[in-house]
């Protein structure tokens, strides 16, 4: 079983409150970009880099080190000389309904956004 997840990352609940424990895991500015990521295909670390958000490597880094400890991610390490690949579980696939809920919300409600890249990988 998946330790939790705070903001102090002393791995106490600050509450038994589902939305407050998923926002812990899942609301800062850039795990759910790294989960987007994913949904479009992208496995390595550098693709990541690439994202037009511009995530820092210590806070990539940071970010799926959680969500492979967290189980939604799994990091896969060839045999041969070649680097870790990510790839989400069931667990992070779950997670679809709720890009494609925030996506879409952010489509009707945010003025200049759009869908460019990947339109169709979070429904």
């Amino acid at each position: 079983m998946s330790k939790s997840v705070n903001s102090r990352g002393d791995g106490e609940k600050r509450s038994s409150c589902p939305l407050a424990c998923t926002l812990d895991l899942l609301g800062d500015r850039w795990t759910l970009l790294v989960v987007r990521d994913l949904f479009f295909g992208r496995s390595r670390f550098s693709e990541f880099q690439r994202s037009p958000e511009g995530v820092a490597s210590n806070i990539l880094t940071d970010r799926l080190n959680l969500l492979v400890e967290q189980g939604l991610v799994e990091r896969r390490s060839p045999l041969s000389g070649k680097r870790a690949t990510y790839h989400l579980t069931d667990k992070g696939r779950s997670l679809r309904p709720v890009l494609a809920a925030v996506r879409d919300w952010g489509l009707a409600n945010i003025d200049g956004t759009a869908a460019l890249i990947g339109a169709d990988a979070a429904k």
